[in-house]
C-alpha cells in the first residue's frame, strides 16, 4: 500500500500539493501514480512563467511501461520547476513526496486549496484504482 502524508493535498488526476505559506504550491505525483508507471525514464517540464488553468496538462512522465500526463490541480503560474529531474527522471520513484516534487505554482485563488482531497479522500480514489 502507497504512503499518503496527511499534510498534503490530493488531486483525483494523482497530483499532490504542499501549501507552502507564501502564496505558492509545490506540487508532485502521488507514490501510489509511480508505483502505477513502473520505472520512471523521462520528465517534461512547463516553462517557469507559464500561465495554468485548473485541469491544464503541464507535462508528461514517462515510464518502462507507459507516458501519463500531467494535470494542474489548481490555477496559477509556475515560479520554479525541478530541473534535477530532467537528469535523473528516477527520482520521482525513489522520492516522490521530497526530491520528486514536479513544480511550484503561485497561486491564483488559495480559497481552490479546499477544493481538493485530504489523504483520507485520495486513499479511497487510489484503493479504487488497485
Amino acid at each position: 500500500m502507497s504512503a499518503i502524508p496527511a499534510n498534503l493535498r490530493y488531486a483525483e488526476s494523482h497530483e499532490w500539493i504542499l501549501e507552502n505559506g507564501d502564496g505558492t504550491v509545490t506540487i508532485g505525483i502521488t507514490d501510489h501514480a509511480q508505483q502505477s508507471l513502473g520505472d520512471v525514464v523521462f520528465v517534461e517540464l512547463p516553462e517557469v512563467g507559464t500561465a495554468l488553468a485548473k485541469g491544464d496538462e503541464f507535462g508528461v512522465v514517462e515510464s518502462v511501461k507507459a507516458a501519463s500526463d500531467l494535470y494542474a490541480p489548481l490555477a496559477g503560474e509556475v515560479v520554479a520547476v525541478n530541473e534535477e529531474l530532467e537528469d535523473a527522471p528516477e527520482t520521482l520513484n525513489e522520492s516522490p513526496y521530497e526530491q520528486g516534487w514536479i513544480l511550484k505554482l503561485r497561486l491564483e485563488d488559495a480559497s481552490a486549496l479546499n477544493d481538493l482531497l485530504d489523504a483520507d479522500a485520495y486513499q479511497a480514489v487510489a484503493d479504487a484504482d488497485d
